[in-house]
């Protein structure tokens, strides 16, 4: 079980890794509509239907969907008749009577809704327990890039990644990292995406080399000087120096914290924060303080933070049965 409870602080190891992240969602989303041509002209049977975009589509009949492939086989199975389908919207299921026409143009039934079923990105790794072997990452949730919902996660792994070039960040464009992933064997399973982070549990111990920090509670941080551990290049991991400029006590959206980049070394080569950095281990006084989190994008040397002390309540909850997740491979369907 991950979070607090004893009276012990806890110790966690601060890991700064980058890493690949890919997720496969519990069910399908809805992410947009387009119109299919069909023997009685345009049709877009999925918005006829009722159903929105950031709806996921969990079930055609009675038969359970996860992946884009099995959306096509359930309406190449029905064809033209009316079929049931199961969704969720805003985590609240809801039903809806659909009928798919035959496209004109291939011969195949069709929805008109553009579907996604999973992602894959670059992350930064937070924290290592080492009493439970699990992990924190990013310290935010994956979103998906067109409706900008979480979605729910059905399975997940990070991989082994080296940083191979910087795009530096700008006023008005946030930079971020590439890499390249090692696709031969996942090194550790995702089974939470939320909006204060992904969570999982790691298999290969290689990404952890620094030793275990107490976890510092809110009343422990203060603004001022502190390090951010980030991997910006190769499989290295340095100390920059940032500065913690205002807290956020009252915060529900895991912004806990602003910082500011101060170090010159890494103003350089990044501009400041830049996407991929996002759960990069803040530390101050021997404490690990939470994850970088969001860059501001008028401005790349700042950005926010989230307390480690918020990450691991929210990954205790998830442990209690909240689980997410997320999307990227597209469909017209």
């Amino acid at each position: 079980m991950t979070g607090g409870g004893s009276s012990s602080p806890r110790l966690l190891v601060p890991v700064g890794r980058a890493v690949g992240i890919k997720l496969f969602s519990d069910g399908v989303m809805v992410v947009g509509f387009s119109q299919i041509p069909a023997a009685g002209g345009q049709a877009v049977p999925a918005k006829t239907c009722g159903l929105r975009e950031g709806d996921v589509i969990t079930h055609i009949n009675a038969s359970e969907v996860d992946t884009i492939e099995e959306v096509q086989a359930e309406l190449a199975k029905v064809g033209g008749e009316e079929m049931s389908i199961r969704a969720l919207r805003e985590g609240k299921p809801l039903q809806v009577t659909a009928q798919a026409v035959k496209c004109s143009t291939d011969g195949s039934y069709k929805l008109g809704a553009w579907l996604r079923d999973s992602m894959a990105g670059i992350g930064t790794v937070t924290y290592y327990d080492p009493a439970t072997g699990e992990f924190g990452a990013l310290g935010h949730g994956i979103n998906d890039v067109d409706t900008a919902l979480l979605m729910p996660l059905e399975t997940g792994g990070i991989l082994s990644a080296t940083v191979t070039d910087v795009k530096k960040g700008q006023r008005g464009e946030p930079g971020e990292l590439h890499g390249d992933f090692d696709l031969s064997a996942d090194i550790g399973s995702l089974w939470a995406n939320t909006p204060h982070g992904v969570y999982g549990s790691l298999f290969q111990k290689d990404l952890v080399r620094m030793d275990p920090l107490e976890v510092a509670t809110m009343d422990q941080v203060e603004t001022g000087e502190a390090l951010i551990y980030s991997n910006i290049a190769g499989e290295e991991v340095r100390s920059y120096t940032v500065e913690i400029t205002k807290l956020h006590p009252d915060a529900s959206d895991g912004r806990d914290l602003t910082v500011k980049v101060t170090d010159p070394a890494l103003l350089k080569v990044t501009g400041g924060i830049v996407q991929g950095m996002s759960g990069s281990p803040i530390v101050q006084n021997g404490r690990l303080v939470g994850a970088v989190t969001h860059v501001l994008v008028g401005d790349p040397t700042q950005g926010y933070g989230i307390l480690a002390e918020n990450m691991l309540k929210t990954a205790e909850s998830c442990q209690k049965g909240q689980n997410n997740g997320n999307s990227q491979i597209v469909s017209n369907d």
